[in-house]
């Protein structure tokens, strides 16, 4: 109950600080790239609820058209160019505050992943449907302490000890790393959030 207060009362202030610079970002996507400015995307949370998680656009329009579900990759040649820099500050991910205050997700927590991608993870990594036991995370020990090409089956390790530790402390420090990385502009160094 502390944990979902903290997360209603954090997201509330960061969605209301943050809008200007909604306002400017949305402005650089549309320069760079045109419309649209959001895009949303199905995720696998708590229990296995799928929910829509939001996000500020940083790959070309209709990046999977022909592919379908691709994970991406380092110096993916679909992300725009103000699409970077959205991803290297984690900007891209602000509009999951939403999800935040409406209980889809918490700041800290598993990373939501796609249900094409959980179908693939459930057959091939044993207990990876532990890790849909708690509300999925804005971040989390897999994004601090893991880098880009962590296999799904280490980042679930980080995700199992998470479950097995998890504590507001915990919550707190990997909150404040979180955000000293995006003030760095170093997620592109750290794991990249899917």
């Amino acid at each position: 109950m502390i944990k979902r207060g903290l997360d209603i009362l954090v997201s509330a202030f960061g969605l209301t600080v943050s809008l200007p610079l909604w306002t400017a970002i949305g402005i650089a996507i549309v320069l760079d790239d045109g419309w649209p400015i959001l895009y949303s995307q199905r995720r696998v949370g708590r229990g296995g609820r799928i929910f829509h998680a939001y996000k500020f656009r940083s790959m070309a329009r209709d990046a999977e058209k022909h592919s379908g579900p691709v994970l991406a990759e380092e110096n993916d040649p679909r992300i725009t160019r103000v699409g970077r820099l959205l991803r290297k500050t984690a900007l891209d991910e602000l509009p999951q505050l939403i999800n935040i205050f409406r209980g889809d997700m918490s700041w800290v927590g598993p990373r939501p992943e796609r249900p094409e991608f959980v179908r693939q993870f459930l057959k091939e990594i044993p207990g990876y449907g532990l890790r849909h036991r708690v509300r999925p995370g804005l971040t989390g020990l897999a994004q601090v302490y893991g880098r880009y090409h962590t296999a799904p089956a280490d980042k679930l390790r980080y995700d199992l000890h998470y479950l097995n530790n998890a504590n507001l402390w915990l919550d707190f420090r990997l909150f404040v790393t979180s955000w000293l990385i995006t003030f760095k502009a170093r997620w592109d160094s750290a794991q990249r959030k899917r």
